[in-house]
């Protein structure tokens, strides 16, 4: 591990100006894969930005008729909390299907979405559910969020401080667990927003989460074609040692008829 600067920050506004001073600045939360990052010496941080202990960065609250999730929220808080379940089923089931017990307690909801590696379940359910991203500087909708693997739309200096998600009248979740990591062989989170609307959000089988929008024509149509008879296509479906592409793409359709046989 290399040396670096440890700062606490108290407020959002101070974690912004610590990682204005530097590109090699990171905030630390949860550090599931931060901590192991810094441990094989795969980055370099001039400084670290504790920010764990802000004043209501891990809250979750109704406001209105949205669901505020702070960003330090742990997956084990969002997957047992009545308010997220009642809001999203699905979200509640994503979260106790993250890593083991021990990840669970300690990661963050807003760590994973801001780090969005490819095979990571939230990013799903943040793409599913259409939320938005409110970050220390404005707030951004899922579908601008994502740009690729392990790359977002969030500025050097800007820090998460929630996501804000509307009630879906439907959500589920199905994934494929990476039998040593825990991580989404595949993951594909289905939510009908409104009666006429589905998102279907595609996690772990491409080179960064997307949505599918075959699955969601196909959810809006009564009598369109069974999940059984869609095809995955995407350009950047992942070809590595744990399985080939075509492995991948034939799994997402299965989990995305097992998705849709929860809401039934």
């Amino acid at each position: 591990m290399y040396a670096f600067h440890y700062q606490k920050a108290l407020s959002v506004a101070q974690a912004s100006a610590a990682l204005s001073r530097s590109g090699e600045s990171r905030l630390l939360a949860g550090g599931m894969t931060l901590i192991p990052s810094l441990k094989h010496r795969l980055i370099q941080v001039d400084e670290l930005i504790d920010i764990r202990g802000i004043p209501g960065l891990s809250d979750i609250r109704l406001e209105g008729d949205a669901l505020w999730i702070g960003a330090a929220a742990t997956h084990q808080q969002v997957a047992r909390h009545a308010q997220v379940r009642a809001l999203s089923a699905g979200l509640a089931d994503l979260a106790g299907l993250i890593g083991d017990p021990q990840v669970r307690a300690r990661g963050t909801l807003g760590g994973s979405v801001a780090n969005n590696d490819p095979a990571a379940d939230y990013p799903a359910a943040v793409l599913g559910l259409a939320a938005t991203i409110v970050t220390s500087q404005r707030e951004i909708a899922a579908d601008d969020f994502f740009k690729g693997m392990f790359a977002t739309a969030l500025a050097q200096d800007e820090v998460i401080q929630g996501l804000r998600l509307a009630k879906p009248l439907k959500s589920a979740y199905a994934k494929f667990r990476h039998p040593a990591t825990g991580y989404a062989m595949a993951g594909v989170f289905v939510a009908q927003t409104t009666p006429s609307t589905w998102r279907v959000a595609v996690t772990g089988a491409t080179d960064g989460v997307c949505r599918w929008p075959e699955a969601e024509a196909a959810a809006a149509q009564a009598a369109g074609p069974s999940p059984a008879d869609l095809r995955f296509v995407h350009d950047g479906v992942l070809d590595d040692i744990h399985a080939p592409a075509a492995y991948r793409a034939h799994l997402v359709g299965h989990l995305y008829a097992q998705a849709m046989a929860q809401l039934s």
